[in-house]
């Protein structure tokens, strides 16, 4: 494709990515930095990790960002006795036709949002994350794709682990950001007390961007140009994080990729052509907190979060961005 014609592609996607901005933003008050996140991992085609206290928002985000695209939608209740099964489908005999036919799980959608995802066993957890790291499912000798987009919303309680079964940091690699949604500020707060009182899957949003759309959102991100400082700016905040004492382990190479084709991402939702370093120190903390794990043991699940959050700011306070 010709700069001319990638340039009016990027241009186009602006108005696209403002309805859907627009669109979330009716459920959604004052989270607009989190609203553009979602975007970010959208077209990244990556998976979200929204951990964040019970009532603030996390389902309705996911509803409402699945509700603007013209994309199926299905919400999995993670709970103790669920089967692996319950989530991918599973081969039930036909008599009508003397076979084993397959009968499609709820994992078969565009938009999946795993609700309290620690609160399934490990075998049932990886069951789909396994689909979110392949995009498609084997059973009985045969494959059945997933198709695209495919996003999984996982949501979880950092706060309340009784009875639950965190995530090992091999299957938070799967997620490529983890965000946070926060209390809203009390005007905003005000606003939604205002309102009538409903359920999120009463509220009305009007699909305002088609699924193949949304595919090539996806397919423009790779085109993405990024100059070759910033991916010396990237690499050395990657390399920063294995060389600190205070990190178990430093970030993988796939977490480099990950944030690279975030950044990549952010870009086009931010409506430019290029990376710039800013992309990418935005990006460091949802991106590459969750694969991190401090290195002394003790301290409990939401002080491990924020010393790993501390620690990133604090590497990039001492690397200078590429001018």
């Amino acid at each position: 494709m010709s700069e001319t014609a990638e340039g009016t592609r990027v241009a186009a996607s602006r108005g696209q990515l403002d309805r859907l901005r627009v669109n979330i933003r009716r459920t959604i008050k004052g989270k607009d930095e989190a609203i553009d996140q979602v975007l970010v991992c959208l077209l990244a085609g990556g998976h979200l990790l929204l951990e964040d206290l019970p009532g603030l928002g996390k389902t309705t985000l996911a509803y409402s960002l699945a509700r603007s695209l013209d994309c199926s939608f299905s919400r999995i209740q993670f709970t103790s006795d669920l089967l692996p099964t319950d989530v991918t489908g599973v081969a039930i005999y036909d008599e009508r036709v003397r076979e084993f036919v397959f009968k499609r799980g709820p994992v078969f959608a565009n938009i999946v949002l795993a609700d309290e995802i620690n609160r399934a066993t490990p075998k049932t957890q990886s069951a789909l994350l396994e689909v979110m790291d392949r995009g498609r499912i084997s059973a009985d000798g045969a494959t059945h794709d997933l198709g695209a987009p495919f996003m999984v919303f996982a949501t979880q309680n950092p706060v309340d682990y009784e009875g639950t079964f965190p995530l090992p940091e091999s299957q938070l690699d799967r997620f490529l950001m983890r965000l946070r949604m926060g209390y809203p500020a009390a005007a905003d707060e005000l606003a939604i007390l205002q309102r009538p009182r409903q359920s999120y899957d009463s509220i009305a949003i009007d699909p305002v961007v088609t699924r193949t759309e949304v595919v090539e959102l996806q397919e423009l991100v790779g085109r993405v140009f990024v100059e070759e400082s910033v991916l010396g700016y990237l690499l050395k905040i990657v390399a920063a994080t294995r060389t600190e004492s205070e990190f178990r382990t430093g970030v993988s190479v796939r977490g480099g990729l990950a944030l690279k084709q975030a950044a990549q991402a952010r870009a086009i939702v931010l409506g430019r052509e290029f990376v710039v370093p800013e992309d990418v120190t935005k990006l460091v903390v949802p991106v590459l907190a969750h694969r991190l794990a401090l290195a002394r043991q003790g301290a409990d699940a939401l002080e491990e979060r924020t010393t790993i959050e501390t620690i990133l700011r604090r590497l990039l306070a001492h690397l200078p961005e590429p001018v």
